[in-house]
């Protein structure tokens, strides 16, 4: 017989692909379709409940509806969604409203159906041939598994509340949320104009949207639309909706009554749960209502005369996961555990524990932690291969992933170590034998030992924030003979000037009394990190305030290239980088095609007293993607100067494609002189030392004339000894004269100064006036006089009566 069709379920047949059971006992109320079992698993004894084995199908039905005039918005599809608003007036906050467009196409209906979740709408597209009702498989997502990716569109904090929402659900039910890696079928987090939307169930052949639109970033309103996902219609359309709630058509928005239309009986199926009010499914009181105060769909009073509340959008309710449990057949003993530390226990432990008892734990952690279980006391009913009682451990999230030990008897295994952040725990039992049973603890622990030649590291719920309160330390060990090579992908720890709230320590070695590498946090990322041995120590540590989305790195073996024998294979130089080597050239010379050998090149080391260098190509076009290096070296105590003539490149002041630099020194960091290119002619640069670097770089567009320079090198004679003078040595090209301060002249031998008369003539328009031997100290005596004349018609104002007079 049918079950009660109360509960907004997909309505087709949603089995997981297996072949018939043998007919069984119809004395179960949850029997009103075949009921179909995995080849891999014996039968279970029908007496006992069916909702304790993980393997059976829902008993859903799939009736076929009648051809409903064009104007009736039937549901039939399974894309439910919550999207833009199309109407106008307010609703309260946490409502859902329903609409429905339909639109025939020859033998297709597709109608469209509005819902609102919160403060959003949502539509349902459906296709449906008329009067064929078509039960299909993949609308149950096997395994209770769900793939989900997370469009790069959102923040990192609503990234952590969809996550906060997905734990909810598995925390409650058997369902279970992953990361996509290979998977077929999948949900993808994204914006759609439709605003809050998504399919029912599991679309399949690709992925399938979960629309979080504009002001939809709600936990409770996430929730909601991740009951979609699983399977779960709006609660107020079941067929038996009338005998809970009544419909006040009069408060309906004009255009809006079709929000209220109930689903026909093959749509639904109840599982044989009533009627939910507390549905986190449910639309509120006033959704789609002519005013924010009156009703528009009323919930008929309890014993007690009082109207239950509808509309939550704060947790599932007891319906929902029981519902959701039926759904995806969740054992009826274990749970889903996602605290840092936990136990759990077999069922009636110590007093024994009943036959035919299968259970399920899932411990679930934050991602980049691992977990360790170990079992405090075991006594289970032991035999050949733990074939009757036995526990199971995997490592992940799920009944298929690596086998961490089978166990039975009473010697538990040593502490079992997951690789990532799940682990899957399954207790099964088939014997009479009477045992205690047994207990388990587990921990979640971060860092660890690492004896790979690559991989990454990441910090605890990379790429959202971490949390607070972390210790995590990392030893990595790659094969003898290399060095370890770490290279950071994202950095952003809380900063501090000497980085001691948050912080990423690395050490060259194997432990903490290593060599430190260095103490890292702010926002920039580390440069490269390369160990001198092959090990590397790393420890990651947050504080209980600021928390952000921490860092990820790859490591990997590291050798050095540049050390074996042919050098690399390169001609001249070589150049050790992390994870790989280049080969270089000397001065003057180039890398050919094969990145190996050098050829003859623009640049070069120069060495002559003067001479002239060119752009590749001069007087024509330079050719593009150019790299040239000239190094002029002069002798002790010389200087040089650079002088170009023609000068043409791309460019303008911001220098951004083609340039010239000029250095004073050999290397690229050296002191900048300039950075040239455009039309216009630098003026003549002179070096501070007695060498000098003229860089030449062309991108691979416009190409123009370039340049020439003339370099030469002059003797500074200043540099030593001041030249001789006895107050300053002006260096001039090939020679150099002396200079005396204020109130002094030149000595007739032009080296020494001497006392001048204080007199001064000025006929300048500007200037300044300075005391004798200003700005040391001015000499005891002096009387000094200074007569300013300027163009006849103006005056002359002196500003700031210390020393300074302007034309006026």
């Amino acid at each position: 017989s049918s079950p009660l069709l109360s509960s907004p379920l997909l309505s087709s047949p949603l089995l997981l692909p297996s072949p018939p059971l043998p007919s069984p006992s119809l004395s179960s109320p949850l029997l009103s379709s075949p009921l179909l079992l995995s080849s891999s698993s014996p039968p279970p004894l029908l007496s006992s409940p069916l909702s304790s084995s993980p393997l059976l199908s829902p008993p859903l039905l799939s009736l076929p509806l009648p051809s409903p005039p064009l104007s009736s918005p039937l549901l039939s599809s399974p894309l439910l969604s919550s999207g833009p608003r199309t109407q106008t007036g307010k609703t309260a906050a946490g409502q859902t409203g329903k609409a429905v467009k339909a639109v025939k196409s020859g033998n297709t209906v597709t109608s469209t159906r509005y819902g609102k979740t919160g403060n959003a709408w949502s539509v349902v597209v459906k296709n449906r041939v008329p009067r064929a009702a078509t039960s299909r498989a993949e609308r149950i997502w096997p395994g209770g598994v769900i793939p989900y990716i997370i469009g790069g569109n959102f923040t990192g904090s609503q990234r952590a509340m969809f996550k906060q929402a997905m734990r909810h659900w598995e925390k409650l039910t058997c369902v279970t949320f992953i990361e996509k890696t290979e998977e077929e079928s999948y949900i993808v987090f994204t914006y759609r104009p439709c605003g809050c939307c998504s399919y029912v169930g599991r679309r399949g052949n690709g992925p399938q949207a979960i629309s979080i639109g504009k002001n939809c970033d709600k936990f409770g309103i996430v929730v909601h639309e991740l009951g979609h996902v699983i399977g779960f219609w709006h609660e107020h359309t079941r067929p038996d909706r009338d005998d809970h709630v009544t419909i006040i058509r009069d408060n309906i928005q004009p255009g809006q009554e079709y929000n209220f239309l109930k689903m026909e009986p093959g749509e639904v199926n109840s599982l044989g749960e009533a009627y939910d009010f507390d549905s986190i499914m449910h639309y509120a009181r006033n959704t789609f209502s002519r005013g924010m105060f009156l009703d528009t769909i009323l919930p008929s009073r309890d014993e007690n005369g009082i109207r239950p509340a509808i509309g939550q959008r704060t947790r599932l309710s007891k319906g929902d996961i029981t519902q959701a449990r039926k759904l995806y057949r969740c054992p009826a003993c274990g749970e889903t555990l996602q605290e840092s530390t936990g136990n759990f226990s077999s069922p009636g432990y110590p007093n024994g524990y009943p036959s035919y008892t299968h259970c399920v734990w899932r411990v679930s952690v934050t991602p980049g932690e691992k977990i360790v279980l170990n079992f405090t006391t075991m006594d289970l009913y032991k035999s050949s291969l733990c074939w009757y009682d036995y526990i199971e451990v995997r490592d992940g999230y799920w009944r298929k992933a690596p086998l961490l030990g089978r166990f039975c008897g009473d010697q538990g295994p040593e502490g079992l170590v997951s690789s990532e952040s799940r682990m899957w725990i399954e207790f099964r039992s088939s014997s009479n034998w009477v045992g205690k049973g047994f207990t388990a603890v587990y921990e979640a622990i971060c860092g660890g030992e690492i004896l790979r030649d690559q991989g990454q590291i990441q910090s605890p719920n990379y790429p959202d924030d971490y949390r607070p309160s972390k210790e995590c330390v990392w030893r990595i060990t790659v094969a003898e003979g290399y060095n370890v090579g770490l290279s950071f992908q994202a950095f952003e720890i809380e900063r501090h000037d000497s980085c001691s709230y948050d912080y990423l320590e690395v050490r060259d070695g194997p432990a903490e009394s290593s060599p430190l590498i260095g103490r890292f946090c702010g926002n920039d990322k580390p440069e490269d990190v390369r160990s001198t041995s092959h090990t590397l120590w790393m420890k990651f540590v947050s504080d209980g305030t600021v928390n952000k989305a921490g860092f990820a790195a790859n490591f990997f073996k590291e050798e050095d290239e540049c050390s074996k024998p042919d050098n690399g294979g390169c001609e001249q130089r070589c150049v050790n980088t992390l994870g790989s080597f280049k080969c270089a050239c000397d001065p003057g010379y180039e890398l050919a095609l094969d990145k190996k050998s050098c050829e003859a090149a623009c640049g070069g080391l120069l060495s002559k007293l003067n001479g002239t260098i060119s752009s590749p190509g001069w007087p024509k076009e330079y050719p593009p993607n150019k790299n040239c290096v000239w190094q002029v070296v002069a002798p002790t105590q010389y200087r040089i100067s650079m002088q170009f003539e023609p000068f043409e490149l791309e460019g303008n002041e911001v220098c951004k494609y083609d340039f010239v630099e000029v250095r004073s020194g050999l290397s690229s960091d050296s002191k900048l002189h300039g950075k040239y290119c455009g039309t216009e002619v630098p003026q003549v640069i002179t070096s501070q030392y007695n060498n000098m670097r003229i860089e030449f770089k062309s991108d691979n567009t416009v190409a123009k004339k370039g340049f020439k320079g003339h370099f030469f090198s002059d003797k500074d004679e200043c540099s030593k000894d001041n030249g001789g003078c006895q107050h300053d040595c002006i260096n001039t090209v090939g020679s150099y004269v002396c200079q005396c301060r204020h109130g002094f002249i030149l000595h007739e031998n032009k080296h020494d100064c001497k006392e001048a008369e204080c007199k001064h003539k000025v006929h300048s328009p500007s200037g300044t006036l300075n005391s004798p031997n200003w700005p040391d100290k001015y000499p005891s005596r002096k009387e000094c006089t200074w007569d300013i004349n300027t163009t006849p018609g103006h005056r002359v104002r002196l500003v700031r009566y210390t020393h300074t007079w302007i034309q006026s």
